[in-house]
């Protein structure tokens, strides 16, 4: 069985957009999804976003069961997730995107709460 993650066409756009945005500093958000579609990107706000790693405070996120997993940008060509990102995933659940320099659709991965890779579905 392929394991899958399906996102929104529109909000994949964000995403590349945000991580040209903050380049070249990482950026780290939160996904919603519902209907089993990723939807939305929460940004907490007090975040530091430098060009080696993002911080934010979770305690500053809100109650929220359609948070399903994370998106973070890596300002440089390695879409692989670091031992800090492993460890993240792991705190998160769900799934986990990493958008790689230079932001393109094809520079875009997807991994499980372990690190291991995902099939990518975009919808309209």
């Amino acid at each position: 069985m392929v394991v899958k993650v399906r996102i929104r066409g529109e909000l994949l756009e964000y995403l590349l957009e945000l991580s040209r945005d903050f380049y070249p500093n990482e950026f780290a958000g939160f996904l919603r999804e519902k209907d089993g579609i990723l939807e939305e990107v929460l940004i907490a706000p007090g975040g530091h976003f430098g060009p080696a790693s993002a911080f934010f405070n979770t305690w500053l996120l809100p109650l929220d069961g359609e948070i399903k997993g994370t998106v973070h940008s890596h300002p440089d060509h390695v879409c692989q997730p670091s031992p800090q990102d492993l460890w993240f995933f792991s705190k998160f659940g769900g799934f986990h995107l990493i958008i790689c320099y230079p932001y393109s659709p094809e520079d875009v991965r997807a991994y499980d709460s372990e690190g291991n890779p995902v099939e990518i579905e975009v919808v309209p």
